[in-house]
């Protein structure tokens, strides 16, 4: 039987960090209700757990209760002191570089996130002024590359896939790689690591120079899905609701590959845009694409659509099985529209303000019982609004499956319920039974535990 190992170790800063003001490193130790020290700490914690096969943010805590980051100022500068680390970062005594890196992030994104919500743009109103914030972050993360041509895609997808789904990932990589993309994930593993993991071959056979395999995450999921070694830009965003609108906005079209209820969402937050009408004429390719073997998952998904926005939304994307060359000839090929485009239109390429995001897909749910069964599952409103509830739903899935507030949320007061529409309510009960048979819901898919419950639609239901 293994023995978890762990390391104290002192570690600094890289370039700018190495400047913190007292005021910032007060924030950063606060342990008060509105200090940043619990962020800090759970954040620190996932970086340096990179490879961790735990997909529960309350698991990775509890392995790892004892340890500690403290944050001080010495005559060379600012210095973080780890205490009971995993083991797994350090190799001969020292922090592996790319941890460091994405240690290094979290302090940045944090301190500059707080900040930046304090005092950017308060005079905009509430939906561009989410957009603006989400700009300024990437900047601040010098994300943004002005004067290059469209060529980031991203890649959504589970972080609990089987072998031939993540070998599959990986050639679809491969070949975006070969035509120069790069590739921006949710940085997990699973499908998420898969396809940086064969760009970097491909990148490396064309002699690519600055290869990009940026990584976007959010406090509440990156104990859960640690940050892959791939990654070599880590970027945090403060919510689910700004980190899809990162992808969105920095991306120039978006691969699908087999998941669960957080890929899932992303889909449905993709359509509640796509739909918009002021979105109509803006070229954003949206592929879906799994190995021989996943066809059962995109026919579910697809049914699904189907089954509750309709053909208008099912044409918004495309599916193609087995074929990773044909994935790329694609997404390069309509990311020659998406420039086309940006350029006629004067649309800058590096962030696609063009956009229409609505501020109902910004606004940031809280998976309570009470705003779950409070969704409005039903058609008695426009196919983008219905689109929008319907990932609130699937959100509050993935909080219940992963993130400590949900868990804890499941076991005091039991499932989430969801009602709505009864044709509604059998779909979205058919596509969540199909992802537990599947086992596409947690890596520990033999004790999973549904978080939710399908309330019995009104027409099944009967008298005393």
């Amino acid at each position: 039987m293994m023995t978890e190992a762990f390391v104290n170790a002192s570690v600094t800063p890289l370039e700018s960090l190495d400047m913190l003001s007292p005021y910032e490193v007060a924030k950063l130790q606060d342990k008060s209700q509105g200090g940043l020290y619990r962020l800090l700490r759970q954040c620190a914690l996932a970086v340096l757990n990179c490879g961790s096969e735990l997909d529960s943010t309350r698991m990775v805590l509890e392995r790892f209760r004892k340890f500690d980051i403290q944050i001080s100022q010495k005559h060379r500068g600012v210095q973080l002191d780890l205490v009971n680390a995993p083991a797994s970062a350090f190799v001969d005594g020292e922090l592996i570089q790319g941890i460091r890196e994405h240690l290094f992030a979290v302090v940045r994104d944090l301190l500059y996130v707080q900040d930046e919500f304090k005092d950017c743009c308060d005079d905009l109103d509430p939906s561009p002024l989410t957009t603006n914030l989400v700009f300024h972050i990437l900047r601040h993360a010098n994300a943004l590359r002005p004067h290059v041509k469209p060529n980031v895609m991203v890649c959504w997808g589970g972080h609990s896939i089987n072998r031939d789904e993540y070998e599959y990932t990986k050639k679809v990589g491969y070949e975006l790689g070969l035509r120069r993309l790069q590739i921006c994930t949710g940085c997990g593993p699973g499908a998420m690591k898969g396809p940086m993991k064969g760009a970097a071959i491909a990148h490396a056979k064309q002699r690519k120079a600055d290869p990009r395999y940026i990584g976007i995450t959010e406090p509440g999921i990156i104990a859960a899905e640690s940050p892959n070694p791939i990654v070599n830009e880590l970027i945090i965003l403060p919510d689910i609701e700004k980190r899809l609108e990162a992808f969105v906005r920095l991306g120039h079209g978006i691969i699908v590959f087999p998941g669960g209820a957080g890929t899932a969402e992303e889909i449905l937050y993709m359509l509640g845009i796509l739909l918009r009408e002021e979105n109509a004429e803006i070229p954003f390719p949206l592929i879906f694409t799994g190995p021989a073997g996943s066809e059962e998952y995109f026919e579910t998904v697809d049914q699904f659509i189907a089954e509750t926005l309709g053909e208008r939304a099912r044409s918004k994307y495309e599916i193609i099985i087995n074929d990773p060359h044909a994935v790329a000839e694609r997404a390069k090929q309509a990311l020659t529209e998406v420039t086309a485009h940006r350029r006629a239109v004067g649309e800058s390429y590096h962030y696609n303000w063009q956009l229409h995001i609505p501020h109902s897909l910004q606004q940031t749910f809280e998976p309570t019982h009470d705003n779950m069964a409070a969704l409005n599952l039903s058609r008695n409103q426009p196919d983008y609004e219905l689109a929008s509830q319907l990932r609130c739903a699937l959100s509050g899935i993935v909080a219940g499956n992963v993130k400590e507030p949900g868990i804890r949320a499941i076991e005091e007061f039991g499932p989430f319920d969801l009602h709505g529409e009864p044709a509604i309510m059998r779909s979205l009960d058919r596509l969540l039974t199909a992802f537990i048979e599947q086992r596409r819901m947690k890596i520990d898919f033999e004790d999973y535990q549904p978080c939710f419950r399908i309330a019995a639609p009104l027409d099944q239901v009967t008298p005393d």
